[in-house]
């Protein structure tokens, strides 16, 4: 089957009636046009032109062949002016995330099968080390977890998503103090010591050299965002990915040095998982917002 390229060639030699005039229009040089429709006839086992000096001019097989080559390269012209074809997407996908993240990832899902009625999606929530565990034993897919790569682990593959910078809440009528003046004179809300995210809490608290009023201590994000919401105290968080805190007017964010370690969520699953494409999806959708 001949190119693409050499088709067009070829018309472009019938259109302007010379191997030069052609050449010019297809950016090839005389010989480059010659080599070409040599190629193209010996391909096709017959002569094309009639060729007499410079003068060209096409012979009956070249009539006849004429009218196949403009609908080859009409039909190729039209492919690429196709749209491509959505990926069909379908089959059952088994996924998990943390409780800050399941809003957000149930989104993605709900939008993801209103636009392929064939895919069958759950999710669940759980802390980040079930579900890595659930994703190592093929339970789950994938699950967007906290952590950073550091966690990785054989067989697993990791997908950064993003960093939740790590910040100070506090109620929003509460005087504007430094960081540390706050920590250690308002009531402290810690989360939960023994995840993740209370390590990072930990940390934060060592680098700025805070010694806090302990007062409560819970394993939920969204707890912890209630009572400082109420006046009960404050806490160190990592920002939650489009939680508008911002905009409640009952808190207040207050930002750490830039030397403060964020939190990071990423998406875990199998090195080898035969569902990788649709998980793609999953994230790529993931980090656009839904």
């Amino acid at each position: 089957m001949p190119s693409i390229r050499v088709l067009k060639t070829f018309l472009s030699v019938v259109a302007d009636g010379s191997f030069t005039a052609a050449g010019q229009k297809v950016a090839l040089t005389q010989s480059a046009v010659g080599l070409q429709i040599r190629s193209l006839e010996d391909e096709l086992r017959r002569p094309l032109f009639n060729r007499k000096g410079k003068a060209i001019a096409l012979n009956d097989d070249g009539r006849e062949f004429l009218p196949v080559a403009r609908q080859i390269v009409a039909l190729y012209d039209q492919a690429l002016r196709q749209p491509a074809t959505p990926l069909a997407i379908a089959g059952t996908l088994k996924l998990g995330a943390v409780v800050s993240a399941l809003r957000r990832l149930v989104q993605v899902t709900v939008d993801l099968k209103s636009q392929h009625p064939a895919l069958d999606l759950h999710v669940s929530a759980a802390k980040s080390q079930e579900l890595i565990a659930q994703v190592e034993t093929g339970t789950l897919d994938a699950a967007i977890v906290v952590g950073p790569v550091a966690h990785k682990r054989a067989g697993l593959a990791w997908t950064p998503l993003y960093v939740e910078a790590m910040v100070l809440l506090v109620p929003a009528g509460l005087p504007v103090q430094p960081v540390r003046a706050l920590i250690e004179t308002q009531p402290f809300i810690r989360f939960d010591r023994g995840e993740h995210t209370g390590q990072l809490v930990e940390r934060c608290l060592r680098k700025l050299r805070a010694r806090p009023r302990e007062f409560l201590e819970l394993n939920s994000i969204e707890g912890i965002v209630d009572m400082v919401g109420s006046g009960f105290g404050v806490a160190l968080l990592p920002c939650l990915h489009g939680a508008g805190w911002g905009a409640d007017s009952g808190l207040r964010v207050v930002a750490l040095p830039a030397s403060a370690e964020g939190r990071e969520i990423a998406l875990v699953q199998s090195s080898t998982a035969a569902k990788a494409t649709v998980i793609a999806e999953v994230s790529r959708r993931f980090l656009a917002g839904g």
